[in-house]
């Protein structure tokens, strides 16, 4: 016979479980969706040319260098501690979501060197509208978690656009090695993008692959 004890573990963890699922599945879904809008790109040019263009390339690169940047700081702070603990300092003290806020700021890097404002926007309005889903649903997990601390948190934190005056910090972090070194990858695959992007440009400048339509 099991207990109540037992049970109550058993449903924590089957939660828990569940959880990661979907957030697999979430992932998954906006990959896919990356994808197809990188073919879509395939078959467009930007309008802006020359210095213009040469600019947005910059400002997209530092905004992907910010995301970068960003990630592995707010990883340093969960690690492996995702679903053990509840983590509230360092970015996760002005913002609940700081991997999504700065995967966000990357995506739209990622459309500024592409050389487009329109490319730029809709990435960040489809990456704001799915994670802002994403972390929604979290949100509901984690109060299952952790109840009325995560309340207080959720109460004070924002759940996605960061409130810089509510900063708190500790000289002891422990992070994880291991989800350092993944996050410093998937930090690789944005900074990828550019010559991505360049090459993408180089051929279509020498008519091998042919512009349908052109982007402001």
């Amino acid at each position: 016979m099991v207990d109540e004890q037992g049970c109550i573990q058993s449903q924590a963890v089957g939660d828990v479980r569940l959880q990661a699922l979907n957030q697999r599945l979430r992932i998954n879904l906006i990959q896919v969706g990356a994808l197809v809008f990188a073919l879509f790109l395939l078959l467009a040019r930007p309008y802006w040319t020359g210095r213009v263009h040469e600019h947005m390339e910059s400002l997209g690169f530092c905004l992907v260098l910010v995301c970068v940047a960003g990630r592995m700081w707010s990883i340093l702070y969960i690690g492996s501690r995702k679903n053990r603990a509840l983590t509230t300092l360092g970015p996760y003290s002005i913002t609940r979501n700081p991997l999504y806020l700065f995967s966000t700021i990357g995506v739209v890097g990622v459309g500024l060197i592409f050389g487009s404002a329109i490319v730029a926007l809709a990435l960040g309005l489809l990456s704001y509208i799915a994670f802002t889903i994403t972390a929604t649903k979290e949100a509901d997990h984690l109060t299952a978690l952790f109840g009325s601390e995560f309340e207080a948190y959720a109460k004070r934190t924002p759940l996605f656009w960061p409130k810089f005056s509510l900063y708190q910090d500790s000289p002891d972090v422990v992070f994880s090695p291991n989800a350092l070194k993944r996050t410093f990858l998937d930090g690789m695959l944005f900074l990828a993008i550019f010559p991505l992007m360049e090459a993408l440009e180089f051929v279509q400048n020498q008519g091998f692959l042919p512009a349908f339509l052109r982007l402001y």
